[in-house]
């Protein structure tokens, strides 16, 4: 069994003086936007680089520390796009955005039914006063709802254009306002037809859309933002003088003594210069039981002080902090997923010239056929809109949607629907093993070896301290019913661990003698002369076993990947019969994923540690348990529930059977394409027939997606 970590490769060196600079651009939208940006800065002297995350639509630039942010703003400005540091427009940006959409949604929405309503008495037969008046109405209801609604696509046409180029709001844009336009046109002259209720419609299914494309970005932009919420807001500083004073982390500096009490977090990393503890780093490498710390022992920004107060000389500080890394691995490693997402948006990307190019074409062929203007600007209108790539937008997502919904009544969450995609196309899946293929909860073994005074007293002293054995102890003695003693002087020895008085005889629950850990995978209870080790073990999840043979099934190959030491994973190898590697560091999970991937496995991620955050973003696919950290589930693309792992496999089929659904749902959406473009341009299609055929095509995906409501069986 394979025991020895993989090692990183070196990557290649930046120029020495090169720095990382991020910025935030909400108006990047496809492939198209992306070359743009990192082709034109590049360019520019003192950039020697520059990567666009689309998922987060952050600009990581290196360059020169010549170039201030203001210059680079002016660099990114350019090429055509606004944009601001991350450090000033941080998640609000993003999350601004997103609530601009779900207004405008709300509006589209809200507009689109009552002009309906107006629209109905028109298609019954509503002539003329009655007719006009309908028009007037729709036309109040629609003109301020699509000047509102509209903004999110005019606005980035207008930013394409003004700067010569094109993307798939042009059209969409173009077709809206026309069809206004005609509408206001054909009601000013007392027309038969206005088609409102088209346009405006039109706008909500795209906003729904985008909407969700929206908070999806925004949930991948969180997992960052909830790692780097682990270390603490500041410290306390001792001077030389004696005085100390609380210091924000942002002011901390290498060489300030910190103060570190027991239930702290540090704010920065540095080497312990005085007292003895234990830090719980579980989220560098997993690991459920507090490491010892002593003077010149090294501690890292997030580490929860668990037993005892310490004085830490600070070493890094900021973005130089061993979880500042693990944040950047995390975007790092989204942007290299993001390669998908560039596949899809360079095939859409042909979606804008060919509309244009088709509408343009139908105008100046029926002009030369002999129709008139306005015909042959009607027909023009309708081929923009029966063109609408609704359909094909939604058959991806209404089949994510409703397998996502699926999954959850089945106890899995899925936050990202393309999710489904990467979990269909699962070769190899990687577990963690504490907190993933265990419970990740240290269970009492040997309580057994107590009698009832005893228990007692153990409830007692466990009752009094926060160390996570204590904790395990006190919920498995409460759990059966045993009552705390009744103990006096009660106190928490450093290093030791608690001591107290019962019906005037010592007793101390703590560091077993003869143990170097502090309190390791065992406590001592000690009453008197006496003394009682008390074992405690990390549980297999309880269908662990029973999981990987289900996945041997189906073909997928299964893996160990641990930052726990090489013996603690034998035996749990050797029950769910799975190769183990151990002593993984962040960057080790992430360099395994790397060469797993290079060999053309597909990665499916399964972890629970802040440690595995680097490692579940670079997944091809990526779960967590709903026990994990905060960072660990916002990185993760599904998170389950409880205590079994039997949501993985059925989320790999149920991804599987939604792969088929989605292929059906673009052959449809093609079909009716064919179907409608070559009658739209022929002219058998109003304006309005053509935002019913767009809609009724949406419909036609969704009923076909909707049978993926028991894909999670």
């Amino acid at each position: 069994m394979a025991t020895q970590p993989l090692l990183i490769e070196a990557p290649a060196s930046p120029p020495e003086k090169a720095i990382r600079s991020l910025f935030v651009a909400p108006g990047m939208r496809c492939a198209s936007c992306m070359g743009k940006i990192e082709t034109g800065l590049v360019k520019v002297p003192g950039i020697y680089s520059a990567r666009v995350n689309m998922t987060a639509k952050q600009i990581a630039i290196l360059h020169d520390p010549a170039l201030l942010p203001p210059d680079l703003k002016a660099a990114i400005a350019a090429v055509g796009f606004d944009a601001e540091p991350l450090v000033e427009a941080g998640l609000e940006a993003g999350a601004a955005e997103n609530r601009a959409l779900l207004r405008a949604l709300a509006v589209a929405g809200f507009a689109a039914m009552n002009i309906m309503l107006l629209s109905v008495s028109i298609w019954s037969g509503a002539a003329g006063a009655t007719r006009e008046l309908f028009h007037w109405l729709s036309a109040l209801i629609a003109l301020p709802t699509i000047a509102y609604s509209g903004r999110p696509f005019f606005t980035s046409a207008w930013a394409a254009l003004r700067h010569g180029r094109t993307n798939m709001d042009v059209p969409i844009s173009i077709g809206v306002l026309l069809t206004t336009a005609m509408s206001l046109y054909e009601t000013v002259t007392g027309g038969a037809h206005a088609w409102f209720d088209g346009a405006v419609m039109l706008l909500f299914f795209l906003l729904a859309g985008r909407t969700l494309d929206g908070v999806m970005r925004g949930k991948a932009r969180e997992g960052v933002a909830a790692l780097l919420r682990q270390t603490a807001p500041g410290a306390l500083v001792m001077e030389a003088d004696g005085q100390s004073h609380w210091t924000p982390a942002a002011d901390l500096r290498p060489g300030m003594m910190m103060m570190v009490a027991a239930g702290e977090r540090l704010a920065a990393d540095g080497v312990v210069r005085s007292g003895d503890s234990s830090v719980d780093i579980a989220f560098l490498t997993g690991e459920s039981a507090p490491v010892p710390v002593q003077p010149g022992s090294p501690v890292q920004a997030g580490a929860l002080n668990v037993q005892s107060a310490v004085t830490v000389e600070v070493t890094a500080v900021g973005a130089d902090t061993v979880i500042a890394e693990i944040a950047r691995l995390m975007e790092d490693a989204a942007q290299a997923k993001s390669r998908y997402v560039r596949i899809a948006e360079r095939a859409a990307r042909l979606y804008a010239p060919a509309v244009h190019l088709t509408a343009a074409l139908a105008f100046a062929g029926w002009l030369i056929a002999g129709a008139g203007v306005h015909q042959a600007l009607l027909i023009a209108v309708a081929v923009l809109l029966i063109t609408c790539p609704c359909a094909l937008g939604l058959a991806v997502p209404a089949a994510q949607i409703v397998a996502c919904g699926a999954l959850m009544r089945r106890g899995v969450l899925v936050k990202d629907g393309s999710a489904l995609e990467r979990l269909a196309e699962v070769s190899e899946v990687v577990f963690d093993k504490t907190g993933t293929l265990t419970l990740g909860r240290p269970v009492p073994e040997n309580l057994d070896k107590l009698d009832d005074a005893d228990k007692g007293v153990v409830l007692a002293l466990a009752q009094a301290s926060r160390h996570p054995l204590s904790n395990a102890l006190r919920q498995a003695l409460e759990g059966q019913g045993v009552r705390a003693a009744n103990l006096s002087e009660v106190r928490e020895a450093p290093g030791e661990g608690m001591t107290a008085r019962f019906a005037g005889e010592a007793v101390a629950l703590g560091r077993p003698r003869g143990v170097v850990s502090l309190f390791g995978l065992a406590s001592e209870y000690r009453r008197g002369g006496s003394a009682t080790l008390l074992g405690f073990a990390d549980a297999l999840r309880p269908d662990a076993a029973e999981v990987t043979g289900q996945l041997r099934a189906m073909g997928i190959k299964r893996l160990i990947a641990s930052g726990d030491r090489s013996d603690a994973l034998v035996d749990i190898a050797r029950q769910v019969d799975v190769t183990a590697i151990g002593q993984l560091r962040p960057q080790d999970k992430l360099a395994l994923i790397g060469r797993l991937s290079a060999a053309g496995e597909k990665i499916l991620m399964v972890g629970d540690g802040l440690n595995d955050g680097p490692a579940l973003a670079a997944g091809h696919a990526s779960m967590a348990p709903a026990s994990a950290s905060d960072a660990s589930q916002l990185a993760a693309d599904a998170v389950f529930l409880g205590d079994r792992l039997a949501p993985v496999p059925v989320a790999i089929r149920a991804a599987r059977r939604t792969i088929r659904v989605v292929r059906q749902n673009f052959a449809l959406a093609i079909g009716y394409n064919l179907l409608a473009v070559p009658l739209a341009i022929m002219g058998h299609v109003t304006p309005l027939i053509a935002a019913i055929a767009m809609s009724g095509s949406s419909l036609i995906v969704v009923g076909n997606a909707l049978r993926l409501r028991s894909a999670a069986r």
